[in-house]
Formats: C-alpha cells, structure tokens, sequence
C-alpha cells in the first residue's frame, strides 16, 4: 500500500447467513451435509482508497451496509472475500456498548480499552486525567459502566477514543447520543484531529455534519457504493435517492387502490411530467433536482437592487436587498401549497432561509395549469464569497417535495464597502460600548 494511502479496500465483499428459523441454524451444525440457510450480502465488491489525513464521510439508509464496512476496516470482522490494509493505529467508536465490559468500572475500561489499541502502561496512565476531564463524568468514572447511561457511556466511549493518539479514527453515529454541550465539544475535537493530520471515518445521518467536517465522502446503498465525491454532491444525490424511494412507496399505495386503466393513465401522466422536468432541466443548466412532479417550479430569479436578473453574472453587494422570485405551475390538483430557500456557502451548508409556511403565508389550493408566482425580500450580510441558492415547494410542510432544485443559483457576494473584515459567515449590526471605570471603584472591588 502506497505510503500516502491510509485505508484500501479491494474487491471486499461480505456475506451472513440467515435463518428462517433459530432451529435450523442447531439442524445445519447436527446435520453439516444440509445447507437450511439463505446468504445476504451485507457488502459487495467494495473497493476505496482513503489517503491519510482526510476526514471522510460515509452515509446510507439504515441497512445499507455502513456498519459493516467500519468492522471490517476495524478488524471485528472478516471479510468473506476481498483484501483490506489499514496502515497506523485504529481507534474506533462504533456501537454504544462495543469494548467495555458493563462490569468494570469507567476507570478500568479506560486502561483496558487503552492497552487494546497498544498502549502500555505509563501511556495510558499520563493520559488518563485527560480522558476523563474530557469526559467529564465526575465520580461516575470509579462506578462499573453498567450504572450509566447512555450518555455518559458514550462520553466515555468518546473521550477514549479521541485521546489516545490514534492515526485512523473510526466513529459511527456516536454523536447523536449526548446533550449539546458535548456535541460541541465532540466537534471542536474533531476538528483538531482532522487539523493534526488523523485519518477519520465518520457516518453520520446529520448530513450538515458530513459538509461540514468531510473533505470527501461515499453513499453507501444495497451493500455497494452508490456514488462519491464532495460532501455536498453526494448528500444531494443521497437526498435525491431518498425522495425516489419515498415516491415509490406512495406511488405503490395509490396503485394498490386504483384499477388497471387507471394505472396505465397514471403512468401517461408521470411520463408528460418527466418529459416537462427534462425540459426545465435545460433551462435550470441541468442542475440537480427531485420530487413528485405534482406541481413544477418553472421559473426562479434572485433580483437585487438594479432591479434586474442577470443569470450570466450575479453579483452583489455586502448586505445588498434581494428578491427572491419563484413561479409555480401545478401539474395535478394541490390543496395547498409551501414553498421555501436556503442559501447555501460552498460546502454546502445552509446558511440562511425561510419558508411560506414559517413566514404565516398561506397559499390555497391549486388546480392543474394554475400559476402562482412568490417573492421573498431579504438582505444578505454575508461574508465575501459564493454562496447557491437552493429552492423547494410541496403540498405541506410535512409531504414529499413536488419540486426541489440544489444550487439553482450561483451567487457572489462582493466584501463590504467599509473595508470592515468579517470574521464569521454572516455579520449582523452589534452594538459596542466603552465605560470608562473608576479608579476608586476597582480600589473597593480589590479590597
């Protein structure tokens, strides 16, 4: 393996066998002649190169196969066919519960768990007090680990797995569990991580995570990889494929309630709405988007103060006044109608936006052919930069997008006129103010 490659993964594929009931599994070891189960392949034919020092996101739907590869790039499990090297130590947070033993105490486990990953002695001991402030589980720390919950577990867990000097760091949906004060401070630690050159595997359903701590990242889907590249392009296809699902299933309980002549009209219809989506495609540069078709959004515009859309060059200003413009056409009768934005930096995060449902709007319902056309007015007190423009409409706030299309519109924004250095994404006025104190007053404090 090549020096600057951290994990390698080739043809790796993993079975497990299935029992339709616990009996055969004891039948097929009495009787070994007789194969009584199925094979499932948890993972096929997977093969990745991660170099050293990325930070890479791994997401899929729940049974895609993610957990299965950490194992196996872990070493707790075998891979049924295929090759895998991981150069340097492994420090892996994958399940709540895996590598502590309920009966020891946190302070036990800590030692345990450290001489696993090849530390001696002394190494675990001059880190110790480190761990467990990091954990920050008091007292809790000398009490056997089945007495906590889960949330301490995994303070534990963590605060283990961070600080043992690890070359390639492993964490698996970890994150979730915890109050918020933990999860910044899980973050900022990560981030030090990722800045001091270790290898890290994250997977995550918190998508805003993926973008915004991965330098690249995988879709895991049916055991295989789906697709890959930057965090923000693969979530979008994650989120695309999830919406198809979604319109499958409801497309699959309409059909079971309707006839055949029925169908084969649905069917029509969908096609005419697939051909009017191509159409828009082209007009939207064939930019990514997805939903039902039930109602299309043919038009969008971001308008600022020259009160014109230019789509050839956007361009404005610090804090500039924009409108948003949107139209919609429906395509099959909605009893009403949401739609919202976000505007996105590059990495995809959201960094501001609203919807009509939010902002009280209430648009009624609408019958095919019918437009309706939305304006937001909003300013932009964003740091210099590109920045797209994400929009999305459904029937209510809770029901599958009709239509949603990512980075519609490529945007700058131009550095504030002051000369003012912004430090963070957005700036928003502050008030500052200076009080001058006395010097018989510090003298009463003092005493």
């Amino acid at each position: 393996m090549s020096e600057e490659i951290a994990i390698s993964l080739r043809n790796v594929s993993k079975s497990f066998k299935r029992y339709h009931r616990p009996v055969d599994r004891l039948k097929e070891i009495l009787l070994p002649g007789e194969n009584r189960s199925d094979e499932f392949w948890a993972l096929r034919d997977i093969n990745l190169e991660i170099p050293k020092g990325q930070t890479f996101g791994i997401i899929g739907r729940n049974g895609s196969g993610k957990s299965t590869m950490l194992q196996i790039i872990a070493g707790t499990l075998t891979p049924t066919t295929g090759e895998v090297r991981v150069k340097g130590r492994v420090s892996a947070l994958l399940e709540l519960g895996s590598g502590f033993n309920p009966e020891f105490t946190g302070r036990q486990n800590v030692f345990f768990n450290g001489r696993l990953l090849g530390l001696s002695q002394t190494e675990i001991e001059s880190k110790f007090d480190e761990i467990a402030a990091f954990a920050d589980i008091g007292d809790f720390i000398e009490q056997p680990v089945k007495t906590y919950s889960s949330g301490m577990f995994v303070r534990l867990a963590f605060a283990v797995a961070v600080n043992v000097d690890p070359e390639v760091l492993i964490v698996d949906e970890a994150l979730a569990v915890g109050d918020i004060a933990f999860q910044h401070r899980c973050m900022r630690r990560m981030r030090s991580l990722m800045d001091s050159g270790v290898t890290t595997l994250f997977v995550s359903h918190d998508s805003g995570a993926i973008k915004t701590l991965c330098n690249y990242a995988v879709m895991i889907h049916d055991g295989q990889i789906y697709t890959s590249g930057f965090p923000s392009a693969v979530i979008i296809e994650y989120m695309k494929l999830m919406t198809n699902i979604e319109i499958g299933l409801e497309q699959n309980e309409q059909t079971a309630e309707s006839n055949t002549n029925n169908q084969t009209n649905d069917g029509f219809k969908q096609l005419v709405v697939n051909n009017q989506i191509e159409q828009l495609d082209r007009l939207f540069n064939g930019i990514s988007r997805r939903g039902n078709g039930n109602a299309l959004i043919e038009r969008i515009e971001l308008i600022g103060s020259h009160h014109e859309f230019n789509p050839e060059q956007i361009v404005f200003g610090f804090n500039e006044e924009v409108t948003l413009v949107a139209e919609i056409k429906a395509v099959k009768p909605l009893k009403g109608c949401v739609l919202g934005f976000f505007i996105c930096d590059k990495n995809g995060n959201e960094i501001l936006g609203t919807n009509t449902f939010e902002e009280r709007v209430d648009i009624k319902a609408l019958q095919p052919e019918q437009r309706v056309e939305i304006r937001f007015k909003f300013k932009l007190p964003l740091r210099t930069g590109s920045y797209s423009l994400t929009v999305a409409g459904a029937e209510n706030p809770h029901a599958i997008p009709f239509d949603w299309i990512d980075n519609a519109i490529v945007f700058q924004v131009l550095p504030p006129e002051s000369g003012k250095q912004i430090h963070s994404l957005v700036d928003i006025p502050i008030d500052v103010t200076v009080d001058q104190i006395e010097q018989s007053v510090i003298k009463e404090h003092v005493s």
